[in-house]
């Protein structure tokens, strides 16, 4: 039930007029076709056809002779300093205007390629080697530094017809936190942490006020650009993962909760 609503976060937003169709993924490296199966599975049962790449691929292009030859573009590919081919932030951010459909997720480790294009889009990701903090919600399955956190459903956007039942199973979560300005009515907050996460380096002493502090920490957001393109910008690759998926979720503080 976990992989359902996570794909819906992609599917839906990206509305039913506009589902399937030709969808380049942009990789860290291909390992993650294996790691992240399930998630691909379920778009190419949905009638999305992919293209796998590697994100500094040096033959990456979005169109041809005027014309974009992809539908939807995922980047599952955190680390990117600089895109391939003919692909950069300007051409996504065209590609955007020219009304196709983006899904990016990052990680602690979010390159500048990353924090660029969330900046053109509307959201900031934390700085590196940020990650969301949640000392009262997070997995026995964690390391030690409270970042595999458990996010509960209430905290997903109250909107059936993107996320469906909000009843469902918690979600795992690990990665940085995304912020937006919350006065920009194209801005979707999909899911927030809890009240009492923050997103901070987990290795290091707090001296600063964190960048985003509970609810304003944004874990999944979305942009509906004006051209009714849809942005989707996740802090967290693992969220996605056959692992985040299939784990079962118990909070160190409580009982089994999945």
């Amino acid at each position: 039930m976990r992989f359902i609503n996570k794909c819906l976060c992609f599917v839906a937003i990206f509305g039913a007029a506009n589902a399937g169709g030709p969808t380049l993924v942009l990789l860290d490296n291909l390992a993650i076709k294996e790691t992240h199966s399930i998630f691909f599975k379920t778009l190419q049962d949905g009638g999305y056809t992919l293209t796998f790449k590697l994100a500094d691929d040096a033959n990456l292009q979005l169109s041809k002779y005027g014309e974009y030859l992809y539908q939807h573009l995922i980047i599952f590919a955190p680390s990117v300093e600089e895109f391939g081919g003919l692909l950069s932030v300007g051409t996504i951010t065209d590609f955007i205007d020219g009304g196709g459909n983006v899904l990016v997720a990052g990680s602690s480790q979010s390159g500048d390629a990353l924090h660029e294009l969330a900046s053109e889009c509307g959201f900031e990701i934390d700085e590196e080697d940020s990650a969301v903090i949640d000392h009262l919600n997070y997995d026995v399955s964690d390391n030690g530094y409270h970042t595999k956190i458990v996010a509960d459903s209430v905290n997903l956007i109250d909107a059936p017809a993107i996320v469906g039942n909000k009843n469902v199973s918690p979600l795992l979560y690990q990665g940085t936190g995304l912020i937006a300005d919350t006065e920009n009515p194209l801005i979707l907050r999909l899911l927030t942490a809890s009240s009492s996460a923050y997103s901070y380096n987990p290795q290091t002493p707090i001296r600063d006020y964190p960048h985003a502090v509970g609810k304003n920490t944004l874990l999944i957001a979305a942009l509906q650009a004006r051209n009714n393109a849809r942005v989707v910008f996740s802090g967290s690759l693992y969220f996605f993962s056959d692992e985040a998926f299939t784990s079962p979720i118990q909070k160190a503080q409580g009982k089994k909760t999945c």
